[in-house]
């Protein structure tokens, strides 16, 4: 699938309204504070910026604005075809959001070849009144109530499951890609960001594997107790039953050997 330019259609009179309608507009922007510093590699660059639109009610609303020029992939369906990486991460949350997995709005997506160079340019929604899991808010997480602990394990491992459940493998499943929103009333909403890297794989046990192990991996300081309430919650379990002893056995298996390496 080829994707030159895509508008969210909600967003269309926005991004217009706020001259950054179209490709030429977005790219030209004067944002140079960046949100995160540009990754200089083979040639290319890529870095991303938040900025804010008008809405026509007079509010604001945050969005983040990745840009690139020269940083391609070639996909096994086409290997005569040099795309933006930004393509694939754009066709991701499409795909993503229509599997009901809860992740970033994309705003706009579109690519150019400019003077032979390869350039993209991927919006999205901020998320607004959420935190990333390894935020100083949630470290350690012992620190959090238990009853509130609680709430924000069952929202983030129901996340996970069902992101499973579609065969999805995140592929870099770190605390900092898992974003957390707790309202007043005690609810817990979860979203999951940078899925550039994810894909479709057959074996749900294996994606499990792959996953928790690197989100396990970095929640450093949590008690064994804190990561087997996280495990269960995604295993909508109370006790541990026959499957998930194997599926942990095998990823404290692969913790260990990647911690002798």
């Amino acid at each position: 699938m080829i994707v030159r330019e895509y508008q969210n259609e909600s967003w269309r009179d926005i991004l217009a309204a706020n001259q950054a309608g179209s490709f030429e507009q977005l790219w030209q922007l004067d944002l140079d504070n960046w949100f995160e510093p540009p990754n200089q590699r083979r040639g290319g660059w890529s870095g991303v910026t938040r900025s804010e639109l008008n809405l026509p009610d007079g509010e604001k609303v945050g969005v983040f604005i990745k840009r690139q020029e020269n940083h391609g992939y070639r996909a096994w369906q086409n290997l005569f075809r040099l795309s933006a990486t930004f393509e694939r991460e754009f066709l991701n949350l499409r795909q993503f959001t229509a599997l009901g997995i809860a992740t970033l709005e994309p705003i706009y997506f579109g690519q150019r070849k400019v003077d032979g160079k390869l350039r993209a340019i991927l919006i999205t929604k901020e998320l607004a009144g959420y935190q990333p899991f390894d935020a100083p808010d949630y470290q350690p997480i012992a620190q959090i109530p238990l009853i509130r602990r609680k709430r924000i394990f069952a929202s983030v491992g129901a996340a996970l499951r069902h992101l499973h459940a579609c065969h999805i493998q995140h592929n870099c499943l770190y605390l900092k890609h898992i974003f957390v929103r707790e309202t007043p009333d005690g609810s817990v909403d979860t979203r999951l960001i940078d899925m550039e890297k994810a894909k479709r794989r057959p074996l749900q046990h294996f994606i499990a594997v792959r996953d928790l192990y690197s989100m396990h991996r970095r929640a450093e300081g949590w008690s064994r107790t804190d990561r087997l309430r996280l495990f269960l919650a995604y295993r909508q379990e109370t006790r541990l039953s026959v499957e998930s002893k194997r599926l942990l056995r095998a990823i404290l298996r692969r913790m260990q050997i990647k911690n002798r390496i």
